[in-house]
């Protein structure tokens, strides 16, 4: 099936015998071609370039390059010096068409793919070649040669997305064929994409040319936030590349790896698929947990993905159309377990019901439509739709019972309209885009959460103590709507007008409200389990509560009506025919009101500041709080008054790149190049300041006589009344007892910078026929991450608390700014550092040499001064105590395969085998004081138990797909079945250890991927 495809590799239109001929007839004029591959970089994001020169006597007029499937045609008129180029055609399989005085000649088919950079170049000044008669036929064959300039990366096919195994239907998943990227499934069937050390909201995905950036959440992709989900629909996708550092100006809001992918289209022939694919308890091995530490019967598991596609011509030539559906339905096996490796009886009876297997259930529906329209030979039109919806009822792995359950929801449509201009010497793209994401996760059920957490003796060897929670029953917590919505009006023009040039200038602007609404409306009671008169089990007295609560009627919902603006210039110069610089630079520039225009409540601003008294309701007068007198930080820096803070401009970016062919035939090729990226900061971070002071989250501490949990009396420290069981419990405690007991204040820093990265590569490229070589450097800094950092400060200014029981140091928690609580900054200071080394290695596919091999090893030697995905940086006074250690989301060394071949009986076989080392973990090390030897705390990173010898990850997947023709339908219609094999040797790749130590962690037997599974398909194309 050939949806022509914005992605088609060679077409097989033409019959196997009239290419042979042509072959033959042709050899010595395949000979003859020179094919420059230190091409300039100037491809569109979605689309290819195509230029080179042609050489004959009496010179050449024009070049036609034709798409063959939809007919499109672009023309480009020969200068003086022979040149031709095609700055901007759409991905797919192309022949050109050259008008030379010794006749007409025409290319064989070839493809053109997303990204990519080409140079062809003709010499007919052969007397053979001469001599030829019209509409001959030259054989570039596998002489179509790109050069990637200064970037590193990977180019995934849309032969590679068909046959390939995979669990998810996530197009991304191949993602990690390329240089230092990680696509990460967790326990929970929850995917990421990662690339080097940062995590995954420092990517960016563009499709058809457009961002799909997240600003609200961290998944770097919307609606990507903890979901089994897709971000787009499979099938839809024609093919993309994988950029993992170094990329072209023109690609913004990411610091770590981008992608670029194109749809697919319609062509003047109709075609069409459908697919079921389905695994269940049966066609999968057992889980760890369904083996230890009893056999108990598999939980249900099901899982159905299903989905067709249709596209063909409406007007032949120039108007075609290309929809698809896809539906997941999805039920996962989860298992309850107390936590400190607790046994069931250690709970009272009517607790005990909420361990065991349980399920979690997730639906996506993903629909995608298209329509291209080409009214002349210098226009085309493209109008596109998507739409995702997700539910189900999510439950993880852990101590978290049933009832606790979230109900997932989430929502996108995304539009493009999209106008193409092409002249002889440029080529203008304007873009109109709209985007509508909403993630509302919602508890199962309301009410009062009841969370129990035990002090215990250690198990020995171990001597002391250990604490932990145990149980969570009652409600849910996760109660949450956000998301993004808005239009992005952008142009990019192209001008090849200048020899050896190819300019390329682009702007965009983007109108996008942002929203953020988090309400914990079920209030949390924590309890020691281990403190009841007689010893029993208590769930009647709890220590602490926590709720959310309006200040003075607050709205929780916080809207950013945001604008962004982009511009950015770039040169591809080819300096001779060996050497091409691709120089570029661009700014970017965003203002968000609800974090500029903010206003700090003036009286407490004075009062934290230590300026002024805080007066309560009922007139009495808090003295000041003095403690950040002598703290290493001015408040003052972080306090707003609606005037203090600036948009983020002036964020100029370099962008450089160079391709230096070292032999005459221009198969080998150094490259390099240096880039500054900006990326964003979540919306979701910074937000939470204006949420403090709207809806605020209130904590309060119970003088129970505790001994394990101790608080001195004050507005925050109260004593256990049931009535805060109520609603009206809590109102009336809030509003009479102490207005701002327990609220916890937000203060971000007021010059907050926007994170970026710097970025390096150097490496050399080799091409022998098929086969690609690639051997590469690069290391990237990422800067300016956002943290959260506590300012509570003793009252002379410290930071640090000893602990009167094991005598080390401990956070200041406790000397927050009575009646409120905490003091939280928002500031910079997250930073990455990764070297890596890779070596890569393609061969591609073809129809007369119809296998192919995908192989990457990346070796790299990365640390962070944060743990990944950790936000909140409670532990020292400042996010510049954090020492760097081993990056905790990277693995050291990483090899990843992918194959396929095509065997006989109309089979195919291919594979993917993935195996990394451990990866580590961080912790926190505390010592006592001893003798005059001060407590000290610090951080270190700890290696992982590894699952065999030395590996910490390992999985084969295996794939045979067996077509059969149906010619009595159509030439192309057959039928297609396939079984997957998911994690073929059966790895347990384990995701639980403990930071201290790095040894497997016997409680938490959950898997990082799943087990041996079996996935059987069927599908029918025409």
């Amino acid at each position: 099936m050939k949806f022509s495809r914005d992605f088609q590799t060679v077409s097989a239109r033409q019959s196997r015998a009239r290419s042979l001929a042509a072959a033959l007839a042709w050899s010595s004029a395949a000979a003859a071609l020179a094919v420059a591959v230190a091409a300039p970089a100037h491809a569109q994001v979605a689309g290819a370039s195509l230029r080179g020169t042609v050489k004959a006597e009496g010179g050449v007029s024009q070049v036609t390059a034709v798409n063959v499937n939809t007919g499109l045609t672009r023309t480009s008129t020969v200068t003086a010096s022979g040149g031709y180029s095609f700055s901007s055609l759409p991905v797919g399989t192309y022949r050109l068409e050259l008008t030379t005085p010794q006749g007409k000649r025409q290319t064989d088919e070839f493809a053109l793919n997303v990204a990519q950079n080409a140079v062809l170049d003709f010499d007919f000044s052969q007397p053979d070649i001469a001599e030829g008669g019209d509409d001959a036929i030259i054989v570039t064959g596998t002489r179509l040669r790109s050069m990637e300039g200064g970037e590193v990366g990977s180019n995934i096919s849309q032969r590679l997305i068909e046959v390939l195994p995979q669990n998810n239907r996530n197009f991304l998943a191949f993602a990690d064929l390329a240089p230092g990227v990680q696509f990460v499934t967790n326990s929970a069937n929850q995917t990421s994409l990662r690339g080097g050390a940062q995590g995954a909201n420092a990517i960016n995905v563009f499709i058809d040319g457009v961002s799909q950036k997240d600003y609200v959440l961290k998944g770097g992709v919307t609606g990507q936030d903890t979901t089994q989900g897709n971000p787009f629909p499979q099938l839809a996708i024609g093919e993309y590349r994988v950029i993992s550092s170094n990329y072209k100006a023109e690609y913004d809001q990411v610091s770590s790896v981008a992608i670029t992918a194109v749809t697919k289209s319609g062509t003047n022939e109709f075609h069409g698929e459908g697919f079921f694919d389905f695994t269940n308890q049966s066609l999968r091995d057992r889980l760890p947990r369904e083996n230890f530490p009893t056999y108990i019967p598999k939980v249900r598991t099901k899982d159905m993905q299903f989905g067709g596609a249709l596209g063909g011509p409406i007007i032949k030539d120039v108007l075609h159309f290309f929809v698809t559906y896809e539906g997941k339905r999805r039920v996962e096996p989860r298992e309850i377990k107390p936590g400190l490796d607790l046994p069931v009886s250690f709970f009272p009876d009517r607790y005990q019901g909420a361990f065991g297997a349980r399920t979690s259930t997730f639906n996506e529906d993903l629909y995608f439509g298209k329509i291209n329209f080409t009214p002349t030979a210098n226009d085309l039109f493209e109008f596109s739709v998507k739409y995702r919806d997700e539910s189900g009822e999510e439950l993880n792995n852990g101590i978290n019972a049933a009832e606790t359950a979230t109900i997932t929801k989430v929502k996108e449509w995304r539009g493009l309209a999209r106008w193409e201009h092409t002249a002889d010497t440029w080529v203008n793209d304007f873009k109109v885009a709209y985007e509508d994401v909403s993630w509302g996760p919602k508890p199962l059920n309301f009410g009062n959460v009841s969370l129990f957490n035990a002090v215990l003796p250690a198990i020995p060897p171990a001597t002391g103590t250990r604490r932990g929670d145990i149980l969570r029953v009652g409600a849910g917590s996760n109660f949450q709507d956000k998301g993004q919505k808005g239009w992005q009006v952008s142009n990019d023009f192209t001008w090849t007008g200048l020899e050896s040039h190819t300019f390329k200038v682009g702007v965009k602007a983007k109108w996008v409200e942002l929203n953020a609404n988090t309400q914990n409306q079920n209030p949390l009671f924590t309890y020691n389990v281990r403190y009841a008169p007689g010893g029993a089990f208590n769930d009647t007295i709890p220590y602490r509560m926590t709720f959310n609560a309006p200040v003075n009627g607050g709205d929780p919902n916080i809207t950013s009506k945001n604008f962004q603006f982009g511009v950015y210039a770039q040169d591809d110069w080819e300096i001779d025919d060996r050497l091409t610089l691709n120089i570029g630079l661009r700014w970017d520039y965003e203002r968000t009101p609800a974090f500029l225009n903010y206003q700090h409540d003036p009286a407490i601003a004075e009062f934290v500041a230590g300026r002024a008294g805080y007066t309560n309701p009922n007139g009495t007068v808090t003295p000041p709080y003095a403690n950040l007198a002598n703290a290493n930080y001015d408040i003052d820096d972080y306090i707003s008054t609606g005037s203090e803070r600036k948009a983020f401009k002036g964020a100029w970016q370099p962008r450089l790149g160079f391709t230096y062919a070292l032999d005459d035939e221009k198969r080998f090729a150094i490259f390099g190049g240096y880039g500054r990226s900006y990326d964003r900061t979540q919306f979701d971070f910074i937000q939470q300041e204006l949420a403090q002071g709207l809806f605020a989250g209130r904590t309060f501490n119970f003088n129970n006589g505790d001994a394990d949990n101790p608080c001195t009396p004050s507005a925050t420290c109260i004593p256990w009344n049931p009535v805060y069981l109520t609603p009206e419990g809590r109102e009336a405690l809030v509003a009479g007892l102490a207005p701002g007991a327990g609220r916890e204040l937000r203060f971000i820093k007021n010059d907050l910078k926007t994170p970026y990265s710097d970025q390096f590569s150097l490496g050399v490229r080799g091409r022998f026929n098929l086969l690609d070589l690639e051997v590469g450097y690069s290391y990237v800094e990422s800067h300016d991450g956002f943290a959260y950092v506590l300012g509570n400060r003793k009252p002379d200014g410290s930071f640090f608390v000893i602990n009167a029981q094991s005598g080390r140091p401990d956070s200041p928690f406790s000397t927050g700014p009575a009646p409120f609580g905490s003091i939280i900054l928002g500031t910079n200071g997250i930073e990455t550092r990764a070297n890596t080394a890779y070596f890569k290695l393609t061969k591609r596919y073809t129809e007369f040499s119809p296998w192919s091999l995908d192989a990457t090893y990346t070796f790299t030697d990365a640390e962070e001064n944060r743990q990944l995905g950790e936000t909140f940086a409670l532990d020292f006074p400042g996010i510049d105590e954090y020492p760097f250690i081993a990056a905790t989301g990277t693995r050291k060394h990483r090899f990843v395969m992918a194959g396929s071949v095509d065997i006989p009986m109309g089979f195919t076989l291919s594979g993917k085998f993935q195996i990394a080392s451990p990866k580590y973990l961080a912790e926190i090390v505390s010592s006592a004081a001893t003798g005059t030897t001060p407590p000290t705390r610090t951080v270190t990173s700890i290696e992982t138990e590894g699952n065999g010898d030395r590996w910490g990850y390992r999985q084969m997947d295996l794939s045979i797909t067996k077509y059969v023709p149906l010619r009595f339908l159509t030439e192309e219609s057959r039928l297609r079945f396939r079984i997957d094999i998911i994690n073929l040797f059966n790895d347990r790749n384990y995701g639980g250890f403990s930071a201290a130590t790095g040894l497997r962690n016997q409680n938490d037997l959950s898997l990082d991927g799943p087990p041996r599974t079996i996935k059987l398909s069927a599908g029918f194309q025409f």
